[in-house]
């Protein structure tokens, strides 16, 4: 038998998603896929040449559990360059992706029945791995009409004695919300008022397309003490095979962590962390073309499903999904006479008759929205909504 724990575990949606789409591909259907939480574009050139360079080099074996010295000081400069954020190398922590990072924080930190509060829509992954520990996920809404804007007051009547840790994830997945500097910075009262951690997943930090990215860490040496910042190298580098994620936070903690993760994986790969290195330190040019890229094409998107009968989407200020509101839909018959009734009901729909892949916006905490990914083409943003449009107008 397996272990209880699995009983509540549920598999990540996103990734279910796209092996649906490649089958149907595999079957010669022509699938258009908005599930994919990675950029279409390649690993720089620079970085490749960097991990080839490290392998004729021998930088082959185990390394430091944290990480090799190298790429930990350069992550230190990158916070201080991008963020104004001080930290030493024995601050930081580099993990298997951004994902890793994450869990070694709430094994380092939770116990059996604590909470962790988590604005919604969330992240597939926070409520999932906290469960596994027998901690309690707790969700506060966010709204729409905002943007989905944090709510500070929400988290606030939500902290019992049990609440332990807020997740803050800004540019936001999968609704691209960017929080506002006033709401963050009362969160960030909230947990120094009530002693508590804050995770601030920063991974979507350089997709930000208005204003500049804030780091709720910067907001004072208080709230810092309590912060553990993530990030990872996959979204701005294109580097999401690669593995590589890292925190920086109080040192007692980023050692706590590094004890889970000696235990649990040792070091990243060596490759990949001599890449990262470059990745970090040397030129940000690439970065800034990847975002002005997807920067027009969140506006393609969003056009674009504005113009659907019966959806409608706020403009995402970050990251590279949008995540329209398809409750206009429900109630109504597809071809085939099934009635839609929620979010997977109208993913399915879609898959069927519009041959196109989305992710149901119930496995991120609302059933009135799905998630589309535009880390596609402009031509194939087009043809999929184009697609949507007509499948749409064919419900009763």
């Amino acid at each position: 038998m397996l272990a209880d724990r699995l009983k509540t575990l549920a598999p990540s949606a996103t990734l279910a998603v796209q092996a649906k789409a490649k089958e149907l591909r595999a079957r010669g259907i022509d699938v258009i896929s908005f599930g994919a939480g990675e950029p279409d574009f390649d690993t720089p050139a620079r970085i490749k040449d960097a991990a080839a360079r490290a392998m004729r080099a021998g930088h082959t074996k185990y390394t430091e559990v944290p990480g090799i010295p190298e790429l930990r000081q350069a992550i230190c400069t990158k916070l201080k360059r991008d963020n104004g954020l001080d930290y030493e190398p024995a601050d930081i922590l580099v993990s298997c992706g951004a994902k890793h990072t994450l869990f070694n924080l709430a094994v380092a930190l939770l116990n059996a029945g604590d909470e962790m509060l988590v604005p919604s829509p969330f992240w597939v992954s926070y409520p999932e791995q906290v469960r596994l520990l027998g901690a309690v996920p707790v969700t506060v809404t966010t709204d729409e009409a905002t943007g989905f804007d944090l709510e500070p007051a929400r988290l606030r009547a939500a902290v019992t004695p049990r609440t332990k840790l807020i997740v803050v994830n800004s540019p936001n997945n999968p609704t691209g919300a960017v929080f506002s500097r006033e709401r963050l910075e009362a969160v960030a009262q909230l947990a120094v008022e009530r002693d508590l951690w804050v995770v601030s997943d920063e991974c979507y930090e350089p997709l930000t397309y208005e204003g500049r990215h804030l780091s709720i860490s910067s907001f004072g040496p208080e709230i810092k003490q309590r912060t553990i910042v993530v990030n990872t190298c996959s979204k701005a580098y294109a580097m999401t095979g690669w593995r590589i994620g890292y925190a920086a936070g109080p040192r007692a903690l980023i050692r706590a962590m590094t004890d889970v993760q000696s235990q649990m994986t040792s070091n990243p790969s060596s490759i990949a962390q001599w890449a990262a290195v470059e990745a970090l330190a040397g030129s940000q040019d690439d970065v800034a073309k990847m975002a002005g890229e997807f920067d027009r094409r969140r506006h393609i998107i969003v056009e674009a499903l504005n113009a659907v009968p019966g959806v409608s989407c706020v403009m995402p200020r970050g990251a590279f999904y949008a995540f329209p509101n398809v409750s206009g839909l429900f109630g109504k018959k597809a071809p085939d006479g099934t009635t839609l009734r929620g979010s997977v009901d109208v993913t399915a729909f879609l898959l069927e008759h519009a041959r196109i892949a989305v992710v149901p916006g119930l496995d991120f905490g609302s059933d009135a929205h799905v998630r589309l990914s535009y880390a596609t083409s402009a031509e194939l943003i087009r043809e999929g909504l184009r697609r949507m449009d007509a499948a749409v107008r064919q419900l009763a």
